[in-house]
């Protein structure tokens, strides 16, 4: 450790961290915002790489949560999806990755979302402003044809 700071120093700035993780789950990339005005540069490194290593912080598992809380709770495209998670900063690279992965179960999902809000949205729109609706919302055209399809 090139800084001069002690064991409790690091002990009582993880023990902050920490915190703030637990109370709810956080991003790499949220706990560096949060904390980099206040905190020594290369003590932050070490307390995010410490908390990585001993899965406080993990991205791909924050990923995975997400994803199942939206699917549970909302209709939404996975474009949508995808832009909500890079909006918490996560890495762009690890979201398109558990896309890949999960590209089925994902399309499938996309498509049930699409009919939800055709039923919703029939009642005053017709079907042509509806599938607009739905392209500016990121659905993907062959989804969007099989909800209508459906």
């Amino acid at each position: 450790m090139g800084y001069m700071s002690t064991i409790e120093e690091f002990d009582k700035q993880k023990t902050k961290v920490l915190k703030y993780i637990l109370y709810k789950k956080r991003t790499e990339q949220e706990v560096r915002k949060k904390f980099s005005a206040t905190m020594d540069e290369n003590m932050l490194e070490d307390i995010i790489d410490y908390l990585k290593e001993a899965q406080y912080i993990n991205d791909h598992e924050f990923i995975e949560k997400a994803i199942n809380n939206f699917i549970a709770l909302k209709n939404l495209s996975i474009k949508e999806i995808q832009y909500k998670l890079i909006a918490k900063g996560l890495p762009k690279d690890e979201i398109e990755d558990y896309l890949y992965e999960n590209k089925e179960e994902l399309e499938q999902y996309e498509i049930k979302s699409a009919e939800n809000i055709l039923y919703k949205k029939s009642v005053s729109l017709e079907k042509e402003e509806i599938k607009q609706y739905l392209l500016k919302k990121g659905y993907r055209l062959e989804n969007i044809n099989k909800a209508i399809e459906d």
